[in-house]
């Protein structure tokens, strides 16, 4: 038939695409740990139709993993410990393969697995200390800077979800989520993590009076909206994905940043671009299982 052909253009085309994007998010190693995540046998810290599972999974967590990192900088203390030890920018997608690993592992690898990635983390998380521009020490193994990195991207992922992911969950499915992802926090060593939607908006609430715009923060979103490292081509498309966690922000972490707000091009143009990414993200990668860890990146 006449369509054949042009079946099998677009089909390799989305492998092509797909391919690309997993290479780029989950690095070279990404398919040897693909097959261990998925083919290792053993008991999982959360069940297949988890909350956690399909948050994870999705698309949107793109546009999350961008507004996370946006939010969490915006604790000088966190903020100090990025920028003394991560060498993010000369080395922004080593981290986000990093990141993409861990969170592939600990949500849908086997229980032993999450645990070896766990303590593996803290052992880095000890060596991470120092002092802040402000002159207050700082240490990444801190339980309250656990617990405020564990906030701001949980409220992260399921804003984002919420808003771009392709089966937004109900109340208690993002009440599920939020107490999900508590075991992951609690095993780094984060206390006192929420429960709950409500408790998440309450703790988030708590750590305002300690957060601020400070040159490192608002040095970090420039080069994370404006001069991320990567080719002419996958600009605009990253424009749209940065523009949609922008237009996710709360307004006072935006005025800290020194970032626009303008409600209504966001509402329409921001919110239609980013679905049309997201989408293209589902697109290329149709034929990865929920555990990819290309379906799970942030940068």
């Amino acid at each position: 038939m006449a369509t054949e052909p042009v079946t099998g253009v677009i089909e390799g085309l989305r492998r092509s695409v797909g391919e690309r994007l997993f290479e780029r998010v989950a690095g070279p190693e990404g398919p040897r740990r693909r097959d261990r995540i998925h083919g290792a046998d053993g008991e999982r810290w959360f069940a297949e139709d988890s909350a956690i599972r399909q948050v994870h999974a999705d698309a949107s967590m793109f546009i999350g993993g961008l507004r996370a990192l946006l939010l969490q900088s915006l604790h000088p203390l966190a903020m100090a410990g990025v920028a003394d030890h991560s060498g993010f920018k000369g080395d922004a997608w080593g981290r986000l393969q990093r990141t993409s690993h861990f969170l592939a592992v600990t949500t849908f690898g086997t229980a032993a697995d999450a645990e070896k990635m766990v303590a593996a983390i803290r052992r880095v998380h000890e060596t991470v200390v120092g002092v802040a521009p402000d002159g207050r020490p700082y240490a990444a193994s801190d339980p309250h800077l656990l617990r405020w990195v564990h906030v701001a991207e949980v409220d992260s992922f399921l804003r984002a979800h919420q808003t771009y992911g392709a089966r937004p969950l109900d109340q208690a499915g993002r009440d599920a989520y939020v107490a999900e992802s508590g075991r992951v926090a609690q095993a780094l060593g984060a206390l006192d993590v929420p429960g709950s939607e409500a408790e998440l908006a309450e703790q988030l609430r708590g750590y305002r009076p300690e957060l601020a715009g400070t040159p490192k923060a608002r040095e970090t979103a420039r080069f994370l909206l404006l001069n991320p490292p990567l080719p002419l081509l996958a600009r605009p498309p990253y424009a749209a994905l940065s523009a949609a966690a922008v237009g996710l922000l709360p307004w006072w972490a935006r005025r800290k940043l020194v970032l626009p707000y303008l409600p209504v091009t966001e509402a329409t143009v921001v919110r239609a671009a980013g679905e049309v990414v997201t989408r293209g993200i589902r697109w290329a990668l149709p034929a990865a299982p929920p555990s990819d860890p290309a379906a799970t990146a942030t940068p």
